[in-house]
């Protein structure tokens, strides 16, 4: 197996899951683990630490979600958001799988800002220094996002927020 079949062997679904929890879209999610990875065929030869590649693969995924974000905001479709309330709701299994579910949900409804750390603390295990270097801020600054973001998302949990005003809540942790 090649050095590329193997890098996509190890890190494809932590990418896809990081994907999915910035994006919230399966296929979205896709693209930017495809487009991570046709950028490490075209690029990952100059990365001289090989050790670091994990780091430059989120990284990467990172940049091009908020190059997504970015242009989405310019060329806004509300067709589709006009459809999303008729999609059917898919019915958990347990207790357990509903708390999951409204955490990942609620999880998306925060700002990018703290959803970004908390998905890549929590679901896919990175230290505070890797999550640093994948979304270029400093330690403290994860750290305080974390600590805000959990709070956020505790007010939302606990409100059983559906539809949530989480700009408010933002603004309250912030000033509280």
């Amino acid at each position: 197996m090649n050095e590329f079949e193997e890098l996509v062997d190890t890190h494809y679904q932590a990418l896809y899951r990081f994907g999915y929890s910035l994006s919230k879209s399966p296929d979205l999610a896709s693209d930017l683990v495809q487009q991570t990875f046709c950028i490490w065929a075209e690029k990952g030869h100059q990365l001289k630490e090989r050790s670091k590649a994990k780091t430059w693969l989120f990284t990467t995924l990172y940049r091009e979600y908020l190059a997504h974000a970015r242009k989405k905001k310019r060329f806004v479709d509300d067709d589709t958001s006009e459809m999303e309330h008729a999609l059917p709701a898919e019915e958990s299994k347990s207790a357990r799988q509903m708390d999951a579910d409204l955490a990942v949900e609620l999880l998306g409804k925060l700002d990018e800002v703290f959803r970004a750390p908390l998905t890549l603390f929590y679901l896919q295990q990175h230290s505070y220094k890797e999550i640093a270097e994948i979304l270029e801020i400093p330690i403290g600054t994860v750290m305080s996002r974390l600590s805000r973001g959990k709070a956020l998302l505790k007010k939302l949990f606990e409100a059983g927020d559906q539809g949530g005003n989480v700009i408010s809540m933002r603004k309250e942790v912030a000033n509280g």
